[in-house]
């Protein structure tokens, strides 16, 4: 079978580029071709890039890489996929769009997503939803649902998302991609329109495992414009990809795996780690007790920090301002925030500015910040024992558009397995390891602060061992 240019890899892409038998020109045409094709029926874009330059001398080569619209773009407008930034284009780029510049990735459109990330199947967006390439009735996850829908349905080759409470990895488990949440500073967050501060973090989206160490060679590294950025010594995340994992440890908290976890997702994590043990690994059964308070405590504390970033947008110091032509100021804020936000920001703002009011700060804020050190504090006690630990990342493959946009609390019950990491700080990966009625799982790989290598180790070995057909049926042709 004659391998495509939409079929290869990243890393195979930049190869091509590198040894002269491919033209960057030509690759991007080839890409744009895809987005004329499909996107119209999965919707991954909100704006595309009609002057997207690369150097094909980087080590991204000219590759076309798509990046969520809540990180900006010099030039190229950034929505959040809210009404209330439809015309904002930032004078300058995010530290990661520089850095992807830099190594001469060109960046091709910026992708959909729930309004202001807030969400987990963008459906939340203000102009329109994304769409499952495996599945056009079936929502991609969120928030970065656009940019998993991009690199599935071969309309990028690698995408950029945020994750704040697994907006990377859990449509990267509905879409079948790599998606890696990253390390509390490991990656900049300058530029990166602010959600929920002390916990979201920037993480690459690619088709397979080495692809996701090169997007990190890339992407990561220190910045000092950014006060949470960590001074770590650089790493080659593709050194890590020769290793294996016998002698490892690996624990399966069992809390990952309990009631309205789906069967088919239980066989496919359990195949994964069977398959480690026959590597020569060792595994146990663990308990992390505290995760079964993190979705209470992860949204009290994103909800009351989404409250205070988004009270800038007033219509006065950002956002678009609403015409308030005889009235007052505090009608035309009431008028501008009213149609500038959706139904889900404008529920996030009012329980977070009632969590953090007098009378309630403690009750509810700062006993989620008491929670999320117990949760930390279990994490880094089962990681003086095992090297990662292993579970799902959604415990069901992707659900259908309209099944749960009505009903928040079921919407919020999906980051169950995703929201502790946020809250610890730790890296984690969701990997694609197997199908359940046709539609794809994630693994979800975690591992101690610091420790993306690792993960990619355990992650590039299981992906050789299952070795799925991880296109779409949009993608088949």
């Amino acid at each position: 079978m004659m391998v495509g240019i939409l079929d290869l890899t990243l890393y195979e892409l930049v190869d091509a580029i590198k040894n002269g038998s491919l033209d960057a020109e030509e690759v991007l045409e080839e890409y744009r071709g895809s987005i004329r094709k499909s996107d119209g029926k999965v919707k991954a874009y909100i704006t595309l890039n009609d002057h997207a330059d690369g150097d094909p001398r980087g080590i991204l080569a000219g590759a076309p890489i798509a990046v969520k619209d809540n990180i900006c773009t010099k030039g190229m407008r950034t929505t959040c996929a809210s009404k209330m930034l439809e015309g904002y284009v930032p004078p300058y780029d995010a530290a990661v769009v520089q850095r992807i510049k830099g190594a001469g990735g060109r960046v091709i459109g910026k992708t959909n997503m729930d309004e202001f990330a807030m969400g987990s199947s963008t459906e939340h967006s203000a102009f329109f939803p994304s769409r499952n390439p495996w599945d056009t009735d079936r929502v991609p996850g969120g928030s970065s649902g656009g940019s998993g829908v991009a690199v599935a349905a071969r309309e990028a080759v690698a995408a950029l998302g945020s994750d704040t409470g697994g907006s990377v990895r859990c449509p990267a488990s509905f879409c079948g991609v790599v998606g890696l949440k990253t390390t509390y500073g490991l990656m900049s967050r300058y530029g990166l329109v602010s959600f929920s501060n002390s916990i979201e973090q920037i993480g690459p989206m690619t088709r397979d495992v080495r692809d996701c160490a090169l997007m990190m060679n890339a992407v990561s590294g220190y910045d000092e414009r950014d006060g949470t950025s960590l001074n770590v010594d650089a790493e080659d995340y593709l050194s890590y990809l020769a290793n294996d994992v016998k002698g490892m440890r690996f624990g399966v908290p069992r809390e990952f795996l309990g009631d309205g976890t789906d069967d088919g997702v239980s066989k496919a994590v359990w195949r994964c780690v069977n398959s480690l043990e026959s590597m020569g690994a060792r595994w146990d059964e663990v308990s992390l007790p505290s995760v079964r308070y993190a979705l209470p405590a992860y949204y009290m504390i994103a909800m009351s920090e989404a409250s205070s970033n988004l009270a800038r947008y007033d219509g006065i110091r950002y956002g678009t301002r609403e015409e308030d032509e005889g009235l007052d100021w505090s009608s035309s804020y009431s008028k501008t925030r009213g149609r500038g936000f959706g139904k889900e920001v404008k529920r996030r703002i009012i329980l977070g500015t009632f969590a953090l009011s007098s009378g309630y700060y403690e009750a509810y804020y700062i006993k989620a910040q008491k929670v999320r050190t117990l949760i930390k504090n279990e994490f880094d006690r089962l990681f003086k024992e095992y090297d990662a630990l292993l579970g799902p990342t959604m415990p069901s493959p992707a659900f259908r558009l309209g099944e749960k946009v009505d009903d928040p609390l079921s919407m919020y019950m999906t980051d169950i397995d995703t929201v502790s990491i946020n809250l610890a700080g730790i890296p984690a990966l969701s990997l694609p390891c197997g199908f359940v009625d046709g539609l794809p799982v994630g693994l979800q790989i975690m591992a101690p602060p610091l420790c993306e290598g690792r993960i990619l180790t355990v992650a590039k070995r299981i992906e050789e061992e299952l070795r799925l057909d991880l296109r779409p049926p949009l993608a088949r042709g």
